[in-house]
This record gives structure tokens, C-alpha cells and sequence, in this order.
């Protein structure tokens, strides 16, 4: 069984690799066999997809998937062809980044079928995990719409690659170090240290138990 770890974030040592890595933890303690990989999004030099519809054309050597070769070609044969999907990003301006974006579309449209029911070509079922990594509070969630706003995506990788997602909020995350060195006023340092001590360990096992039910197919 192969797990993938997605990381969108341009950091490989802090929050979202943190909790992804603990994902993949999880999993190989429920299954000690499995064959688990983090990739780091930033590592590879790649844009989101250019329009060319290739992946449509009927009779097309690139029909159903990806026409264009670049730094991300690999990871995407390795996404559809992975028994388990873990997405990790932090959220920039009520979003995911740029690059866990560009890798999304990149995925997930070559395998959109215009059809009348927009169904898919991905060669198997893939049981998918999202995480998301945040400076907002859990209370602010609702009010802000991530939820809303996210399920978008969730729903697109739901229909293309045959389960329902297990999904992970990080809130309230530690941004830096030492907040005394930027200039970041409209937080306060020693409420978030508290958030940090008090709150990741617990995100942590969070994500430890996702990887254990990924691997024992207990995602739906």
C-alpha cells in the first residue's frame, strides 16, 4: 500500500509538514508495511494547466491525462496511481496556495469527463485526507466560510477519485519563532505560544488517527 503526503506549503519543517508527517506516522502504525512518501510541492518547478484540453481530445495520445511535462508530471502519475491521498496546506487569504492549486487542477481535469455526468477517468479509487493549516481561530471558521469555501475542492476529489475525504482543520497556528523580530502586533505572542503547547500535540494525533484510518480503509 503507498500513502503520499502532499505538502503545499513552502516550508518543509513547520506546521503543515509537521502535521502531514504525523499522518504518515499514523498509517504505517496501523499498517507497518506501508510504503509512505512526503512531497513537497515547492521542490518542483511546474504551473497549473494551460488550457490546451489535450487530455479531451477523443482518439489523443494524452487523452485522460496531462499533456504537459514538466516538474510535476512525475508526482502526478504517482497521485492517481497512490492507494491513499493526503493534501496539506496552509491557508493564504482564505485559500489554499498557488501551488497546491496549480497541482489540483493539473489532477484533477485531465480525468473530468464532459460527459453528461461529469464522470472520471482516474484509474482507481484513491481514499483522500485534507489538511489545512491557519493563523484564524476555530471559533472564526463558520463566520469566515472556510468550510464553505473549501468543500469545493473536497467535493471535485470526492466524484474524481471515488471516496468521500477525512478533513483536518489546524487553527490558531504558531507563525514564527520569535514574533518580537516582525512586525506582527495584532497577535499576541504568549497567546499563541499557549495555543502551540496546549493544541498542537492534540492536531497532531488528530492527523495520526487520519493516517490510521486511510490505511485501514476507514475513510468513506
Amino acid at each position: 500500500m503507498k500513502l503520499l503526503a502532499i505538502n503545499g506549503s513552502p516550508r518543509k519543517k513547520w506546521n503543515t509538514a509537521t502535521i502531514l508527517e504525523s499522518v504518515l506516522a499514523g498509517a504505517k502504525e496501523a499498517m507497518p508495511g506501508l510504503e509512505g512518501e512526503l512531497i513537497h510541492l515547492y521542490e518542483h518547478d511546474y504551473k497549473g494547466r494551460v488550457s490546451c484540453f489535450e487530455c479531451k481530445r477523443i482518439g489523443g495520445k494524452s487523452y485522460g491525462k496531462c499533456a504537459v511535462k514538466d516538474g510535476i508530471s512525475e508526482v502526478l502519475e504517482k497521485s492517481l496511481h497512490a492507494d491513499c491521498l493526503v493534501f496539506g496546506t496552509p491557508i493564504y487569504f482564505s485559500d489554499v496556495t498557488g501551488m497546491m492549486r496549480c497541482y489540483w487542477e493539473r489532477l484533477f481535469f485531465p480525468v473530468l469527463v464532459y460527459d453528461k455526468n461529469y464522470s472520471s477517468l482516474a484509474p482507481q479509487k484513491v481514499r483522500t485526507g485534507f489538511v489545512y493549516t491557519m493563523n484564524a481561530p476555530e471559533g472564526m471558521l463558520e463566520d469566515i466560510h472556510y468550510p464553505e469555501r473549501l468543500k469545493v475542492m473536497e467535493d471535485i476529489a470526492a466524484r474524481m477519485l471515488g471516496h468521500a475525504p477525512l478533513m483536518e482543520y489546524v487553527c490558531d497556528t504558531w507563525q514564527f519563532k520569535e514574533y518580537a523580530k516582525y512586525k506582527s502586533d495584532a497577535f499576541s505572542p504568549e497567546a499563541k505560544a499557549k495555543v502551540r503547547e496546549a493544541q498542537f500535540p492534540i492536531d497532531r494525533e488528530k492527523a495520526r488517527a487520519m493516517g490510521r484510518a486511510l490505511a485501514l480503509g476507514q475513510a468513506h
